[in-house]
């Protein structure tokens, strides 16, 4: 099993920068892909960016040139780094780790955080 322990939401007016992160604990986190998705009041829970077990990123393109998502395996942590907030990026942002069998890469379990608010002032 995984636990995700999150970090970093609060309040930053426009233009400013947070990171965000996300620890993980039990099993191998080198084994771990780890994803952000956002979710603002009234509406669907949206994909943000993902990194996987190679490192190889993906992102929205709402977010693409702003944020910027990491690991640090040593750590057992990812990042997101988010720059050039908007007011639009205001959302509970949730973590998301779906923790591979190393041999095929199948999802054996999948985790979500509790969620940490980001509101971005005008």
């Amino acid at each position: 099993q995984v636990q995700l322990v999150e970090s970093g939401g609060g309040l930053v007016q426009a233009g400013g920068s947070l990171t965000l992160a996300c620890a993980a604990v039990g099993g191998r986190f080198s084994y771990t892909r780890v994803s952000w998705y956002r979710q603002a009041p009234g509406k669907e829970r949206d994909f943000v960016a993902r990194i996987g077990v190679d490192g190889t990123t993906e992102y929205t393109d709402p977010v693409k040139g702003r944020f910027i998502i990491s690991r640090e395996n040593a750590q057992n942590t990812a990042y997101l780094q988010m720059n050039s907030l908007k007011p639009e990026d205001t959302a509970v942002y949730f973590c998301n780790a779906d923790r591979l069998l190393p041999y095929n890469g199948r999802v054996a379990l999948n985790t979500w955080g509790q969620g940490t608010a980001v509101t971005v002032s005008t």
